[in-house]
C-alpha cells in the first residue's frame, strides 16, 4: 500500500470542513417562574394552630386528710354541680364528730350548773345571807361555763363540716380532664385529685413569634375555624396575650375566646386562629424575586416573552414575602425564580401552563 504524503491528507480535511454544513445557531429562550401581581388591602395576613381549652378549670382535692375509697368519675365524665366525685373513708371523722359532741354536752352541763347556782346564790343574796363578793363569783363561773359552750359548739360545728368534707363534690358544671388519684390511696388536705373544666366558656390558645406580637395584638379582626370542620369560620375576639415568652418555644401565648354558638368546638381540638386587618392598598412579592445590583433594587418584568429591568422601592417585609412601595403594578408579570440569570431584553418562558398569581390574603377569613 503506498503510504499517502502529508500534504494530500491535510488537502482531504479542508476539502471535507467545505462541505460540512455550518451548525444552526438555537435561540437562547430561558426558563422561568413568575407570579402575576395583585394589590391587597389587607395589612396582616396570619394563621395559627392552636389547642381548644377551657377558660376555667380547677384542680379540686379534699379539705381534709383520708383514705379514698370510692371513685366515682372518669376522665371525660361530664359532671353537675354537686355531683359527687370521690370520696373518703368518713370514720375518723365521724370519732372527731362524736368526740366534739360529747365535749359540747360536759360544757352544757357544767353551764347548766353554774346557772342554778347563779340563781339560788342572787336569792340568798336578796335575803342577805351571802356577801356580793360571792354573788359575784358565780355570776363569773356562769360567764366562764357560757364561753366553753360557745367554744364547744364551734368545735362541734367544724367536726360536722369536716365529716361532710369526706365526699369530695364537683363546684360547677364541667367535663372531668384529669383524674390524680385512685381508690385505696391516702391523700393529704389541698392536694389536687379531680380537675374539672368548665364547658360554657372555651378559647384557643396558641404561641405567637416575638416580631409579630406587636402587629396582631392590635388586629380586631379575628376568626376561627376548626380543624374538624375547616369550611365554617367564626368571629372571635382575643382575650390575654402573655406577657412573658414560654422558656421552651420562646413564643407568646396568645388567648382567643371562642363564641358561644361554637358548640362543636370540644375540648383539645385543633383550631385555626386567621388575623386580618385592611390598610392601604399593597402589592407583595416574594423575596426571591428581587435583584440586587449596584446598590439598587429591581425585579425582571416579563412582557410578551421578554424581561427588563425595573426599580423598586421595598417599604416592609411580611414574612418571606416582601411590600413593595413603588415600580410595578398590578397585573404585571414578575419573575420569581432564576432572577440572576437574566439580563435585560432576553426572552423567557414561564414554567408551567398558567401563571400563578400572588397570594392575596384572605378577608375575615
Amino acid at each position: 500500500m503506498q503510504v499517502l504524503k502529508p500534504y494530500l491528507i491535510a488537502a482531504a480535511a479542508v476539502l471535507l470542513a467545505a462541505c460540512s454544513k455550518p451548525p444552526e445557531k438555537t435561540e437562547d429562550i430561558r426558563p422561568v417562574r413568575a407570579i402575576v401581581l395583585q394589590s391587597s388591602d389587607v395589612d396582616v395576613n396570619a394563621e395559627f394552630s392552636g389547642e381548644v381549652r377551657a377558660r376555667y378549670q380547677s384542680q379540686l382535692g379534699f379539705r381534709v386528710p383520708g383514705k379514698i375509697v370510692t371513685r366515682k368519675v372518669d376522665v371525660g365524665t361530664v359532671v353537675r354541680k354537686g355531683q359527687a366525685l370521690m370520696q373518703l373513708d368518713p370514720q375518723d371523722l365521724r370519732l372527731g364528730q362524736a368526740q366534739a359532741l360529747a365535749t359540747l354536752r360536759a360544757a352544757e352541763t357544767t353551764r347548766d350548773l353554774a346557772a342554778a347556782d347563779v340563781k339560788r346564790y342572787r336569792e340568798l343574796r336578796a335575803q342577805n345571807f351571802v356577801a356580793q363578793a360571792v354573788l359575784d363569783e358565780k355570776e363569773s363561773s356562769l360567764r366562764a361555763a357560757q364561753a366553753q359552750v360557745d367554744a364547744a359548739q364551734a368545735g362541734y360545728r367544724e367536726q360536722s363540716n369536716q365529716a361532710g368534707y369526706a365526699t369530695l363534690v364537683s363546684d360547677v358544671d364541667g367535663v372531668v380532664t384529669q383524674v390524680a388519684a385512685e381508690a385505696g390511696q391516702v391523700v393529704a388536705a389541698g392536694a389536687p385529685v379531680v380537675t374539672v373544666a368548665r364547658t360554657d366558656e372555651k378559647e384557643v390558645v396558641f404561641g405567637v413569634p416575638e416580631d409579630r406580637v406587636d402587629a396582631l395584638r392590635k388586629v380586631s379582626d379575628v376568626h376561627v375555624k376548626l380543624w374538624a370542620a375547616p369550611d365554617e369560620a367564626v368571629p372571635a375576639k382575643i382575650r390575654e396575650v402573655s406577657p412573658v415568652a414560654d422558656p421552651a418555644t420562646r413564643t407568646y401565648a396568645f388567648k382567643v375566646t371562642l363564641p358561644p354558638t361554637l358548640t362543636q368546638a370540644k375540648l383539645g381540638m385543633t383550631a385555626v386562629v386567621q388575623f386580618a386587618s385592611k390598610g392601604e392598598p399593597k402589592i407583595k412579592v416574594p423575596l426571591s424575586a428581587l435583584f440586587h445590583e449596584r446598590n439598587a433594587t429591581s425585579v425582571w418584568v416579563v412582557e410578551k416573552g421578554v424581561v427588563r429591568l425595573v426599580p423598586v422601592t421595598v417599604a416592609a417585609a411580611d414574612g418571606n414575602d416582601l411590600v413593595l412601595d413603588s415600580g410595578v403594578a398590578p397585573g404585571q408579570t414578575v419573575v420569581t425564580a432564576g432572577v440572576h440569570l437574566l439580563k435585560p431584553g432576553q426572552k423567557v418562558r414561564i414554567l408551567g401552563d398558567d401563571v400563578p398569581k400572588a397570594a392575596a390574603p384572605a378577608k375575615g377569613a
